[in-house]
């Protein structure tokens, strides 16, 4: 799963890196050392005229539901039965967007009684995309919330060790037909695939980032 990650980047290099012809938010984009779940999380979709980028609420809440609470559930989505869940198919074939981050974490259940939490990012230290897909809600009185869920799939060999599952990293020269509307199902589920070992790192880091309250550089120092 993927329960937590960071963006730490510098939100100009962020839209540079993701091809981005039109921001919203940029005056609320804070650098982030623990995103949890429930929190506006800065991603990107393909709009009319190019990529955009903007907020969305991290935790899905399918436009059918009767409470927006499903979305605390529905955080990451599993590759493997995207086409079959009620709450994910339908955005899987029209509303996919990436999440944007530069390292997430991880908790080792190895250890009785005891999550040792561990920083899995790129070797290169750059930012990567995150499959994901997202919908829109409207409550009662007429408020629309827009949200997204994180898409997951098997572990790589880097994360075995740690967890049996992992957030579907896309490869980078994917990451335009995911977003792209034209994109056929069958090329669109072949990139839900563990990314590449070889070109990641991972090491044990604080147990303070188990709680979301706690948000500072010194979460993703190496112990």
């Amino acid at each position: 799963m993927c329960g937590r990650f960071t963006v730490i980047a510098p939100y100009d290099y962020i839209a540079y890196r993701f091809r981005v012809q039109h921001t919203s938010g940029e005056e609320h984009y804070e650098t982030s050392y623990n995103v949890a779940p429930g929190q506006n999380i800065l991603t990107v979709i393909r709009g009319t005229n190019g990529n955009r980028m903007g907020y969305l609420r991290w935790g899905l809440i399918p436009s059918w539901a009767k409470d927006a609470k499903i979305g605390y559930k529905l955080i990451n989505a599993r590759a493997e039965s995207i086409t079959e869940k009620p709450s994910f198919r339908d955005s899987f074939r029209r509303r996919r967007c990436v999440i944007v981050a530069d390292s997430f974490y991880e908790w080792s259940h190895h250890v009785p009684k005891e999550k040792v939490p561990y920083r899995f990012m790129m070797k290169s230290g750059d930012l990567f995309a995150m499959a994901g897909l997202w919908d829109s809600w409207t409550s009662k009185d007429h408020r629309v919330i827009y949200s997204c869920t994180i898409i997951t799939t098997e572990a790589n060999e880097l994360m075995k060790p740690i967890h049996d599952r992992m957030p579907v990293v896309l490869a980078k020269e994917d990451e335009a037909a995911w977003l792209d509307p034209l994109s056929e199902t069958q090329t669109l589920k072949l990139m839900l695939r563990p990314h590449d070992s070889n070109q990641m790192q991972r090491y044990e880091v604080s147990k303070d980032v188990n709680s979301a309250r706690n948000n500072a550089p010194y979460l993703i120092e190496k112990l």
